[in-house]
Formats: structure tokens, C-alpha cells, sequence
């Protein structure tokens, strides 16, 4: 078939090797590629990964995960959430202050969901700063944690790899916590 001049999407766009994946853009301007979707969520105090899931890659994937993902973890009082810009919806943070939790979410510049009884105070701060270490978490899996290019195909089998990578980083991070003077 010739798709010249015509727009990629996941209806004209399939994967050889891989039916699972789906098509994905980093960032504006940038081509689609075919992808998997790795959530991770990481607690502040030792940024140790405590959940993980692997999903196909679509616009909705990265909220919908984080709800999920913040379901299974044990509590017995209200959490804060950090995340990036792109989680600053009206509707997923109505969500996550339905289930009790704090969205210490980056505010988008023109119209943010995130109001002055969040952001007044110090913690949201803290949360922002901390956020950013779950990109050492993607960094140690793309360059140690064989993920960056994966050798298996289909969503349970990359998910098997995706999970046990994170089980390495940890023991990898605990070891470096442990062996800190205190």
C-alpha cells in the first residue's frame, strides 16, 4: 500500500514483529515510533520504584496507569502525587482528590487545575524537585536495564522484562542506600 502524504496512525500503521505496539510522539514535532507506555511510581524519601506497569502507548495511558498504579498502594493517610505538565487536567486531579490524594502536579502556564490550596504549600515544592528523580529511574532502565531497545515481543512478555528491570534497579539502589554513612 502507498501511505505517501497521508498522516500515520495506529488504523493504517501496524508492526511486523510486534502486533502490541502502537504508535506514539515523544513531543510536538517529532515522529511517531512504535511504542510501549512504562509507568512507574516512585516514593520521594529513597526513590525506590514501588509500582510498575506497562500499557499500550495511547494519549490517555499515563493518567490512567498513575490511578491504577495509586490503587494498589497500602495507606493509612492521604499521599501527594508529583508529576509533570502533562497530568495537569481538571479531571484527573478531581480524581486523585476523590481517592485522597494530593496532586502535586507541575502547573501549566495558561490554565492549570492545580489551585492556591495546593501550590501555598512548602511540600508542593519538595514534591517538585523530587519528581524529577523518576527520570533516573528511565535513565538506569534505557542504559543498564536492557530496555531502551527490548528483545522480547507482545505486552506480557515486555512487561515480564519491564517489571524484573525495576526489580534489578532497586536492589541496585538499595545497595547504594545501604552502604551510604548515615
Amino acid at each position: 500500500m502507498n501511505f505517501h502524504g497521508e498522516k500515520r496512525s495506529n488504523d493504517t500503521h501496524q508492526s511486523t514483529t510486534d502486533p502490541d505496539a502502537r504508535l506514539a510522539t515523544k513531543g510536538n514535532g517529532q515522529e511517531a515510533k512504535l511504542f510501549f507506555m512504562g509507568h512507574v511510581v516512585m516514593e520521594n524519601r529513597n526513590g525506590l520504584a514501588v509500582g510498575a506497569r506497562l500499557t499500550h502507548a495511547t494519549g490517555r495511558a499515563e493518567r490512567e496507569a498513575a490511578l491504577e498504579l495509586l490503587g494498589e498502594i497500602p495507606r493509612r493517610r492521604r499521599i501527594t502525587l508529583g508529576a509533570d505538565k502533562a497530568y495537569d487536567v481538571a479531571g484527573f486531579v478531581d480524581e486523585l482528590r476523590q481517592h485522597e490524594v494530593t496532586p502535586h502536579v507541575a502547573k501549566k502556564i495558561r490554565y492549570s487545575a492545580i489551585d492556591g490550596r495546593t501550590s501555598r504549600h512548602p511540600t508542593y515544592e519538595v514534591s517538585q524537585r523530587m519528581r524529577k528523580r523518576v527520570e533516573e529511574i528511565f535513565g538506569w532502565l534505557k542504559t543498564v536495564g536492557m530496555s531502551r531497545k527490548v528483545r522480547h515481543r507482545g505486552l506480557p512478555r515486555v512487561g515480564w522484562n519491564f517489571t524484573f528491570a525495576l526489580a534489578a534497579y532497586n536492589l541496585v539502589r538499595i545497595r547504594n542506600l545501604s552502604a551510604r554513612p548515615a
